[in-house]
């Protein structure tokens, strides 16, 4: 599973990438929030509820959407207009 950071989260978390090979207790993008927040600060907080987006394959999704050991899952901050 590959996992994308973008904008002001990539530069909070230092981090544009990730890859889980053992996705084992991963169903729903929730659950790769909870195993990347268990690392504490600042990844907890970065990526609070309400305070990301998320894409599935490039598709808008919630973080209660289904995820597979070969999807790419991607998550940036809200975005706002002007």
């Amino acid at each position: 599973m590959k996992i994308l950071f973008f904008a002001s989260l990539r530069e909070r978390l230092q981090c544009d990438q990730e890859t889980f090979n053992d996705i084992t207790g991963i169903s729903t993008a929730q659950d790769v929030v909870d195993r990347l927040s268990e690392r504490g600060a600042p990844w907890d907080t970065a990526l609070e509820n309400g305070k990301i987006l998320v894409s599935i394959n490039q598709e808008m999704a919630s973080l209660n959407s289904a995820v597979n050991a070969d999807d790419e899952i991607a998550f940036f901050p809200p975005v706002t207009g002007g």
